[in-house]
């Protein structure tokens, strides 16, 4: 209950800060939905030249990147903070700062760097989910409570990854480029995963199972999902649970400013 407390306190915060600057809530939130509707409008104009992905209609593609937006934008508000908060702090030399407070520093750090900035890309991405599942006419509301838990499954392996990239930069200081590389990797979840080849599927659907953040869940409330595909939360639950992990065990080799 005092964690939940703490939590909450930090959550209003958070709220108490974004409606203090309003204007500037309202325009990063607009820019950071913006940045993330191009992909959807690359779809519209594919299938707007007679193009497509096989198999897949243009409305199933884009509740296919509506999902991934929305996904997205649920774990950069609850983990986004914690890769750059990490990052900074510990090439300031002000990460003992965090340790001295009397709490688990993922806790403090995840608690204290709630993503407001995100709040506009997750609603955004559920908006988008929800006229793209209407123009479907294939979704099913039996089909929702496997869509969330596939899609709990997405933002869970999101999160692993931010927490691994973060741990990572205990030691590794100079590792702003990885991001970059994790976040190209994630593309693959923006897409039909039958579209590319059987390595790239393995890839995205059990060693780094980036699938389930848009294609899983979206083919389940689709009524499209082979069964198969389940043994896929498996990877993500331990993705984030290693994500905890490996931060939690850097945070003891920590040496002080620079890593």
């Amino acid at each position: 209950m005092r964690y939940i407390k703490i939590y909450l306190t930090c959550l209003h915060t958070a709220f108490s800060k974004a409606a203090a600057y309003r204007a500037d809530f309202i325009l990063g939130n607009f820019i950071t939905l913006l940045s993330n509707i191009i992909f959807p409008l690359v779809t519209v104009l594919i299938y707007a030249n007679g193009a497509e992905f096989p198999r897949w209609n243009m409305w199933e593609v884009l509740l296919i990147q509506s999902v991934f937006s929305m996904s997205s934008g649920a774990s950069a508000m609850f983990c986004g903070g914690i890769l750059w908060t990490t990052m900074d702090n510990i090439q300031s030399g002000s990460f003992e700062t965090v340790l001295l407070k009397p709490l688990p520093p993922l806790f403090f750090i995840a608690a204290a760097n709630f993503d407001t900035g995100s709040i506009g890309l997750f609603f955004g991405g559920l908006v988008m989910t929800i006229i793209s599942a209407v123009k479907t006419g294939m979704c099913n509301a039996e089909n929702i409570p496997l869509f969330l838990l596939l899609f709990a499954s997405g933002a869970a392996v999101m999160c692993g990854l931010d927490l691994i990239m973060a741990a990572i930069s205990f030691k590794w200081v100079g590792n702003s480029r990885i991001p970059e590389i994790f976040d190209s990797i994630k593309e693959f979840g923006k897409y039909p995963l039958e579209i590319f080849p059987r390595g790239i599927q393995a890839l995205s659907a059990i060693i780094i199972p980036v699938a389930c953040v848009g294609f899983f869940p979206a083919s389940a409330l689709l009524g499209r999902l082979d069964t198969r595909a389940l043994i896929s939360v498996l990877p993500c639950l331990l993705f984030f649970l290693f994500g905890i992990w490996l931060y939690d065990r850097m945070i003891k080799l920590y040496e002080g400013v620079g890593g």
